[in-house]
């Protein structure tokens, strides 16, 4: 027999899943391009509805407040850019993992700029934001490192090694605040090549047999 409690949460679940995953998808997008235009200290949840066209209470009733919609917006649209990247080369594969970063610093160093001040405020939120942001990368940048030294190409206990991932995640982050402009792919390409394999007596071409 069902219990007292079921009926309302019965109602809860049904007004809920008035939301497609498409639908849920287009209001992730519109909150995440809403946090790169202003910043998170200027999200509501009026601006999304609007954006959107979605009823503010719709959103609420989703969500409740506007962190658990940043953290579902971060958790729902996060992507696997660097996992599929192995060229069989340590230096191929940082130099293809600096492209797709730098291609991507358009839309994640603004969306970055935006909630760090907010997620050392929030546990939930800065966890959220590593996980869909950060420790993505740095896991397949750290599995790069490890097959490099698996086939010899560096030492295993090589200093600097496990750098790697702060040095190209560090770098996109740093740009826009010293030279006022985003570390595009050009630009990482480039600190690969000058910087990041001279360190760990890597270069550009085929390793030497």
């Amino acid at each position: 027999m069902p219990s007292p409690d079921s009926a309302p949460e019965s109602a809860l679940a049904s007004r809920r899943s008035k939301i497609t995953p498409e639908r849920a998808q287009e209001l992730y997008a519109a909150v995440l391009e809403l946090l790169r235009e202003s910043g998170y200290e200027s999200l509501t949840m009026e601006g999304v509805a609007s954006r959107t066209r979605c009823g503010k209470s719709t959103l609420y009733r989703q969500w409740g407040s506007k962190p658990e919609l940043v953290v579902a917006a971060l958790h729902g649209t996060r992507r696997m850019r660097l996992p599929n990247i192995d060229t069989g080369t340590l230096a191929g594969d940082l130099l293809a993992a600096a492209r797709a970063i730098g291609e991507a610093s358009e839309s994640d160093t603004p969306l970055m700029h935006a909630l760090s001040h907010a997620a050392l405020q929030s546990p939930e939120l800065l966890c959220a934001l590593r996980e869909a942001l950060i420790l993505p990368e740095v896991a397949a940048i750290d599995a790069m490192v490890r097959r490099g030294q698996a086939r010899g190409e560096i030492a295993a206990d090589l200093p600097g090694a496990e750098f790697m991932a702060a040095q190209l995640l560090g770098v996109m982050r740093a740009r826009p605040l010293l030279e006022g402009r985003y570390a595009d792919a050009a630009y990482l390409t480039r600190f690969v090549e000058m910087a990041v394999l001279p360190s760990l007596g890597l270069t550009a071409g085929a390793p030497e047999s």
